[in-house]
């Protein structure tokens, strides 16, 4: 607004000089308006227009250096900022870039964690598809939480039995009979039944997985179970918690059977479980017989204790004897103090003096005194 202040200044001059000789040239034109006053107006109004177009090129000089002025504050300014920004800008992608790289080296190592992790997965996947690999899996996760509960000598591994089956795992428990844990994992019929996209591919999955579980069961209950020998019951562990949870929610009946059969079906977690109630039990038992072993020794440490008081009595009946011995000794003592004074004043021929009564501890005469009494 005021660097345009100046340009309009100049254009009203401009339009006043204009307006000023249309009017100069309007009275020329009137009648009766001599041709001389016509000139002396029109050379003073050029003389205006002259002196005010002077003013004018003053004034847009003026305005011209006060624009050029402001534009070269404003240039300053603008350069002034526009270096702060770009300091910050270059500031502000220095930092971004210096978390894109540790951003960067953090993708990377994720990176190859998953690789890692892939690699470890289809090992696994390898594992799994062998059925000999699978069971030595399952046996290997069942081992590890058997070893880890219990302690050496209350559980074997192979263990044969009286049929000469020999289960993967056997619990000795109080009762001298056996728990016996086999591993099973029925992969191939879980992993048909969850790739199932039809119902009819559902369906033959499904009995296909009931099948397999059931086969299982049997072998267990006909092999493992052994009356007199092993317990009433038996565990078939599956070393995966996802397939215990679809045996239960989508197969009910196949896990009521086996319970029927006497095998129970156990995941990692029952497992622990259930070994976390077997050392209870052998700790109770141990306990038990520690109780017995403690109450034979406490009896015989009453004995003891009794036979000690016996002869503490006895040796203080020796020592109340004693006592009156050393009392009697000391009463002959001084009678033969006594008698020696008199005897040694005899012989001085002095006169015995009768020493006090308090001194003299007067007992029964019955005899005489011997000599060296």
């Amino acid at each position: 607004m005021t660097e345009s202040l100046p340009f309009l200044l100049a254009v009203l001059v401009a339009c006043a000089a204009l307006v000023a000789l249309g009017i100069v040239l309007w009275r020329a034109r009137q009648p009766g308006h001599p041709p001389g006053a016509v000139m002396a107006e029109l050379a003073r109004a050029q003389t205006d227009t002259a002196t005010r177009l002077e003013a004018m090129i003053g004034m847009l000089a003026r305005g011209q250096t006060q624009l050029q002025h402001a534009v070269n504050e404003r240039l300053d300014t603008v350069s002034h900022r526009l270096g702060d920004s770009l300091e910050k800008t270059k500031q502000s992608t220095t930092e971004n870039l210096q978390k894109l790289n540790e951003r960067l080296a953090v993708i990377d190592s994720a990176q190859k964690n998953i690789t890692d992790l892939a690699t470890q997965v289809s090992s696994l996947q390898g594992v799994l598809s062998n059925k000999q690999s699978r069971g030595a899996f399952g046996q290997g996760r069942m081992e590890a939480i058997v070893a880890d509960g219990l302690p050496k000598g209350a559980y074997a591994f192979q263990h044969t039995l009286s049929n000469r089956t020999r289960p993967d795992c056997c619990v000795f428990m109080p009762d001298k009979r056996l728990l016996v844990i086999d591993a099973k994992f029925p992969l191939e019929g879980v992993t048909a039944y969850r790739d199932a996209k039809t119902d009819d591919e559902r369906k033959v999955a499904a009995q296909r997985l009931r099948a397999d579980v059931g086969k299982h069961v049997a072998d267990i209950a006909e092999k493992y179970l052994v009356p007199g020998e092993t317990q009433e019951m038996a565990l078939m562990f599956v070393p995966s918690e996802s397939v215990y949870a679809d045996l239960h929610d989508g197969f009910d009946d196949v896990v009521q059977k086996a319970y029927r059969a006497r095998v129970v079906v156990v995941s990692p977690s029952l497992l622990m479980l259930a070994i976390q109630v077997v050392q209870q039990i052998q700790k109770d038992a141990r306990m038990r017989e520690a109780a017995d072993q403690i109450r034979d020794e406490v009896g015989r440490l009453v004995k003891d204790v009794s036979l000690l008081g016996d002869r503490v009595r006895k040796l203080q009946s020796h020592f109340n004897q004693a006592s009156e011995d050393v009392r009697q000794s000391i009463v002959s003592i001084e009678k033969i103090e006594t008698r020696g004074e008199r005897i040694q004043h005899v012989e001085l021929g002095g006169v015995v003096p009768v020493p006090a009564a308090s001194n003299v501890i007067a007992g029964p005469m019955t005899r005489k005194l011997e000599a060296g009494e």
